[in-house]
């Protein structure tokens, strides 16, 4: 200690002052050791032997009050820190997550707090919208069942490196999810973990739209195209001269190209319903005149193809969340498709019931037509599927009518339900 002091008062140069400080601070001593000196000098010793008395006296009192020093100064430092209360710990954890709390509370992304056991410590608005209220404390098992993200949360928790999975739900309606977990720098607890989940459904649809497009285009626009090339090479050849082939061929070229506007048009209209397919209707129709006016703009085809559209709708207004203009073409599709397929019957029924004390609104549309055989029934409303090609063909269908309803009716959140009998007919029902 007089070493290092030694040094400092070296370094300030100041080493007078530091002595008169030393030297006044133990005052007491070096009064005492000359008092002792003095008596020996009365007692007659030599004035050198007294004079070496008292140095060495005034010597060892410094040593001794360094030595004090620097035990109490080791004492000082090898006390403990005054262990910090239970309640200040518990409020600063608090504090925490409190403050966490606030920042997932701004994510419009569903996302959770949990804890090295696997409880949930937080969730955010996003997050109960999704998986509903989650008490603080209970384990993520109990609500996320999904074995994946279960398998991806331990990992991490063992490995404490985040981690990263994709998850789908099928119900109500498809939804894609890339769901990650990382570790949260907490300060005056134990370790907490943040869960998050991305939905990422609007992309994965737009990509599987691109190429179902592509795919269903290139397919049903192969034919009428290649029938539009031979039908030009022959005007441009054989039949150059030709008036009545020209007229006849143009026809028939005007009926392709009709029929591949018609197609695309319905592939534009079911790519738009994909895209709004997880965005709820919030208007109310009123299925009584909008049943009516369906049937109005269908009577010249009906009439044309010898049908009777036959209306049962009750005299009280019925009303449905939806929108409009996309119920009058599930309806108009439905409708069409009676008089079209069921031509044979010469009648398609349509019946309006429900809507009153509380019972289920429902929309039959019934032809008496050839029929569905079974096989069929399960898929007629997937895109292009048809029961006979030809026939289809021949009466300007798409292939997609069926397809466009059903998304409808799946955004509205109704089901489209089909029975058939060979020779009997068929019953479309929406049940809303």
């Amino acid at each position: 200690m007089l070493a290092r002091e030694w040094v400092a008062v070296t370094d300030q140069r100041t080493i007078l002052g530091w002595l008169a400080t030393q030297l006044w601070g133990e005052r007491v001593l070096i009064a005492s050791a000359i008092f002792v000196g003095f008596v020996m000098w009365l007692a007659g010793l030599h004035l050198g032997w007294v004079s070496f008395t008292v140095l060495l006296l005034v010597i060892a009192g410094l040593v001794r009050t360094d030595r004090r020093a620097a035990e109490g100064n080791a004492r000082t430092m090898a006390v403990p820190a005054a262990a910090v209360p239970e309640n200040d710990v518990a409020a600063a954890r608090q504090d925490d997550l409190s403050a966490i709390a606030a920042v997932l509370g701004a994510l419009d992304a569903p996302a959770l707090l949990i804890s090295a056991r696997e409880t949930v410590k937080l969730q955010n608005r996003a997050a109960e919208a999704v998986f509903g209220a989650i008490p603080l404390g209970s384990d993520l098992a109990g609500r996320i069942r999904a074995p994946g993200i279960l398998d991806m949360v331990r990992e991490a928790l063992a490995t404490g490196q985040p981690r990263e999975t994709e998850h789908a739900e099928r119900l109500p309606s498809e939804t894609v999810y890339v769901v990650r977990i990382a570790p949260l720098a907490e300060k005056s607890g134990e370790p907490l973990w943040l869960l998050t989940f991305r939905d990422v459904s609007q992309a994965r649809r737009i990509d599987r739209m691109r190429s179902d497009f592509i795919a269903n285009a290139s397919h049903e626009l192969r034919t009428p195209l290649a029938s539009l090339r031979g039908f030009i090479e022959t005007l441009q050849g054989p039949a150059k001269n030709d008036t009545k082939a020209h007229e006849r061929f143009l026809g028939i070229m005007h009926e392709q190209a009709t029929r591949m506007s018609r197609l695309v048009d319905d592939l534009l209209s079911l790519s738009r319903l994909e895209l709004r397919s997880n965005v709820a209707p919030d208007q109310t129709v009123d299925l009584v005149p909008l049943i009516a006016h369906v049937r109005d703009s269908l009577q010249p085809l009906a009439s044309e193809l010898g049908v009777d559209i036959v209306l049962d709708l009750p005299a009280h207004p019925v009303s449905v969340t939806g929108e409009r203009d996309e119920l009058v073409e599930v309806f108009e599709n439905l409708i069409e498709n009676g008089c079209k397929y069921g031509q044979d019957g010469k009648r398609v029924d349509v019946a309006l019931t429900g809507g009153t004390d509380g019972a289920p609104v429902e929309v039959s549309v019934r032809d008496y037509g050839p029929g569905i055989p079974p096989e069929h029934v399960p898929r007629i409303t997937e895109r292009f599927y048809r029961v006979n090609v030809e026939a289809s063909r021949s009466k300007k269908g798409t292939g997609l009518g069926l397809a466009i309803a059903k998304h409808i009716l799946t955004r509205h959140k109704a089901r489209l339900v089909v029975r058939s009998e060979v020779g009997k007919g068929t019953v479309f029902t929406v049940k809303f």
